[in-house]
């Protein structure tokens, strides 16, 4: 596999929890595809969470965690970096600009809609009125939620629907122009017809960034991704293009869990 085919690729990855006595990851290996959308399958408690937490440091909030292994991020540039030999607040700062996250339930800042976008780039340095407005509208129209909050912008996120939240942090995240967005169960605690709108948004990024996502919902990750993961207690058990995963995978314990015959 050609590493410029690649924005992410994680090897013989093993992570262990401070104070934990085994690892809950063991010798992951992911490629994780340039302008794809990668899903992240498995019975809860498999390691679908840390896995994505572990691909922009999050974990690195508490102290005495373990990796070992190799994440690697490939940037346009030509750059490559192994992520798990930051060390610096300054470079996981710039890691998560590179690499987004966004979680289960909205997490919006309690300020204005326009200061929740704008927010990461004044961090990324930006400070011209003219330019931040720029971004900030474009990013709320990448996100889909433009013609919903352009009369608004100056009214606090914390008044928006659940949905309109997902989308506002899938702005804010866009506005920094990352090489992958990470998705952790996105739609799981909204309604439907938001559900249907935040997968239709995901569809369109991939023209822009490279996307991983961890489900719970299999018809979500059929529908939406390229390729799928299966994982199971910590193990990455299988890993093809979406298609064969669920049509055809080579593993019986793939096949138990998509068909629901698990365990």
């Amino acid at each position: 596999m050609k590493q410029n085919d690649l924005v992410m690729e994680i090897k013989d990855f093993t992570f262990t929890y401070a104070g934990a006595s085994k690892p809950s990851l063991n010798k992951i290996n992911l490629p994780i595809k340039k302008n794809r959308i990668t899903a992240i399958i498995g019975p809860s408690g498999c390691g679908k969470s840390t896995l994505l937490r572990a691909m922009n440091r999050i974990h690195d909030v508490y102290s005495g965690n373990t990796y070992r292994g190799e994440i690697n991020l490939y940037r346009e540039s030509g750059e490559a970096d192994n992520i798990l030999k930051l060390k610096k607040e300054n470079e996981f700062i710039k890691l998560r600009q590179e690499v987004g996250m966004i979680f289960q339930k909205p997490t919006p800042f309690p300020m204005s809609i326009f200061d929740n976008v704008a927010y990461g780039l004044r961090l990324a340095g930006i400070r011209n009125k003219s330019e931040l407005a720029g971004r900030v509208e474009k990013a709320l129209q990448g996100a889909a939620i433009w013609n919903e909050t352009k009369d608004r912008l100056n009214e606090s996120a914390l008044g928006m629907s659940g949905g309109q939240q997902q989308r506002l942090c899938i702005a804010r995240a866009v506005a920094l122009k990352p090489e992958v967005l990470l998705f952790d169960e996105p739609t799981s605690a909204l309604d439907p017809i938001s559900t249907s709108a935040i997968e239709e948004l995901i569809s369109e990024l991939k023209e822009e960034v490279s996307v991983a996502i961890v489900t719970h919902n299999m018809q979500q990750a059929s529908r939406l991704s390229d390729y799928t993961a299966f994982m199971y207690l910590g193990d990455l058990i299988e890993y093809d293009k979406t298609e064969t995963i669920f049509l055809n995978p080579s593993k019986k314990m793939t096949e138990d869990y998509i068909t629901g015959r698990f365990g």
